[in-house]
């Protein structure tokens, strides 16, 4: 796992509207990437519908969201669709992304469920080893504005 003020990996992967997505992109930009192990499962969608439902709060913080998986972008795309998610669902279907970050898992077919609030400048502002689906997006908000306003 990556930590605190380490600079993220450079990434470019497909989105679910067949977008790509890269590190270069949001160079300037504070995302969270949140790897979860399997679209439309239970506590996938808790996840994702816990960060839909807060969506505005993430948008005023100028936070970008990105959920990134091993599923194919056309299941990704079925999940978002199915839940209404706003933000960009990521197909890491080599594992590349997972592997330079701690998220793969040996033998097991799906990433681990951590995440990444990655700042403006490249930098790791926080790490999460691991994540409560149902208070992610309350977790990231609040060390998001306890980081800015320490």
């Amino acid at each position: 796992m990556l930590t605190t003020g380490e600079i993220f990996p450079s990434f470019e992967l497909q989105a679910h509207d067949d977008t790509v997505v890269s590190s270069s992109n949001l160079e300037g930009s504070v995302y969270l990437l949140y790897f979860y192990p399997k679209a439309d499962t239970p506590g996938c969608t808790k996840e994702a519908c816990a960060l839909r439902d807060a969506w505005s709060d993430l948008e005023d913080a100028e936070i970008r969201v990105f959920g990134v998986s091993y599923d194919t972008p056309r299941s990704n795309r079925s999940f978002a669709e199915k839940f209404s998610l706003p933000f960009l669902l990521l197909s890491d279907s080599d594992k590349a992304l997972a592997k330079s970050v701690g998220a793969d898992r040996f033998l097991i077919p799906v990433p681990k469920r951590i995440s990444y609030l990655v700042g403006a400048d490249g930098k790791i502002l926080k790490a999460y080893p691991s994540v409560s689906p149902s208070s992610h997006a309350e977790d990231v908000l609040r060390d998001f504005e306890s980081l800015n306003n320490p």
